[in-house]
């Protein structure tokens, strides 16, 4: 008998103790690198935006700034309504209904990119809407979109992205 049962013992104790200091230290060391990957409080501070949509009168258009992209907020009238609602879906390349593009009809929230090549279509003004669709129109390959934002003509493959937003009161979004 060369060694004794106590022996193994303790060695197996030396063994897991030193092996969990060892990973409790690389833990700690590891930690700056893997925290530094978080984002930054300025970072978090544009994930989400809120805005009253009652600041902006029936028929105009304002243009927001979130993560660095354009957000076009449209208070729409009751014609642009009924035309977005009554275009049929076997129209549109991406068939989309106006009610789920628009949490509340009257108001139209989509991130103003065009999907194509991200360039930002004309058509803020209401009152001068752009394309042959009375929406949005992007002069750099010529994608036509629709008063609800979708796209009707043109090289842009989807309609003008939705952001996730959602009413926090009756007047008030958060777009993120």
């Amino acid at each position: 008998m060369a060694e004794t049962h106590e022996g193994d013992s303790r060695r197996d104790f030396l063994m897991i103790t030193t092996t969990a200091v060892g990973a409790v230290g690389a833990a700690c060391v590891a930690w700056p690198f893997i925290d530094q990957m978080n984002p930054a409080a300025d970072t978090l501070a544009l994930a989400s935006i809120e805005f009253d949509v009652s600041t902006v009168p029936e028929g105009q258009a304002v243009t927001l700034t979130w993560r660095g992209k354009p957000v076009f907020v449209r208070h729409r009238t009751p014609k642009e309504i009924e035309e977005a609602r009554e275009v049929p879906l076997d129209e549109l390349r991406d068939p989309q209904t106006d009610a789920e593009r628009a949490i509340k009809p009257e108001y139209l929230v989509m991130v103003g990119v065009c999907t194509h090549l991200g360039c930002v279509p004309l058509g803020q003004s209401v009152s001068d809407p752009k394309g042959d669709y009375d929406g949005w129109f992007c002069p750099c390959h010529g994608s036509h979109y629709d008063s609800s934002g979708r796209i009707r003509r043109g090289p842009a493959p989807l309609n003008l992205p939705v952001p996730e937003y959602q009413y926090i009161s009756d007047t008030v979004i958060r777009i993120g």
